[in-house]
């Protein structure tokens, strides 16, 4: 319907009028660190106020989008730990989190490889995980999110609607990126520990609460 798109578009218009989400957005695509649709960024921003997560796992800080997004969501106690294998995006981010009033109180970056930072990261001890990384390692960061995440804590995949648009066939298989999405998501619905839905915003968020 034209009044929804237009609707739509107005979240988006008064995301971008945020001069630091402005910024990250524009350096995030000039320099290959694509973030996500600001309508998932607003979906992402409404689950952590729902949740009122106040400590919180981001894999894939990139030029810190999503991590702005995050953290107008969370309390003003909360705290956002990032991990990016890439030091000059993060510090671009760390630069944005503190204009944006975050400072190194609330947003804690950590450069290097998520599989060997997040096994070091504390069992049971945060509210949301957000993954925005490698699709090939979705099925590793699900059973990191399972230890890390409290009773109802709640996890989120981007990029979970980001497949081909062609249908499976002799001319086409989908490529290993797109089979771990696929298997992340058969998982979690089958998963009865969790309480998933699958958000069409942007190019998809999966969500799953963990009971």
């Amino acid at each position: 319907m034209s009044w929804a798109r237009t609707e739509q578009s107005r979240f988006e218009q008064d995301a971008l009028e945020d001069p630091v989400i402005a910024e990250a957005y524009e350096v995030g695509a000039r320099t290959g660190a694509t973030p996500m649709d600001t309508t998932a960024g607003a979906a992402l921003r409404f689950l952590a106020a729902a949740t009122r997560a106040r400590s919180v796992v981001e894999v894939g800080t990139g030029c810190g989008a999503s991590g702005l997004w995050l953290l107008r969501g969370m309390p003003p106690e909360g705290i956002l730990t990032t991990v990016d294998v890439n030091g000059a995006h993060q510090e671009f981010a760390r630069g944005l989190f503190s204009r944006a009033g975050a400072g190194a109180g609330r947003a804690r970056l950590i450069r290097g490889s998520s599989r060997e930072v997040l096994p070091r990261l504390t069992d049971g001890g945060y509210d949301l995980v957000l993954v925005d990384a490698d699709a090939l390692s979705y099925p590793f960061y699900l059973d990191e999110a399972r230890r890390l995440l409290r009773p109802n804590g709640l996890v989120v995949f981007h990029n979970a609607m980001a497949g081909s648009p062609e249908p499976d066939g002799p001319l086409r298989a989908p490529d290993p990126g797109e089979t771990a999405v696929r298997e992340v998501i058969r998982l979690v619905r089958e998963d009865e520990s969790l309480v998933a839905l699958l958000l069409p915003v942007g190019s998809g968020l999966l969500a799953a609460i963990r009971s």
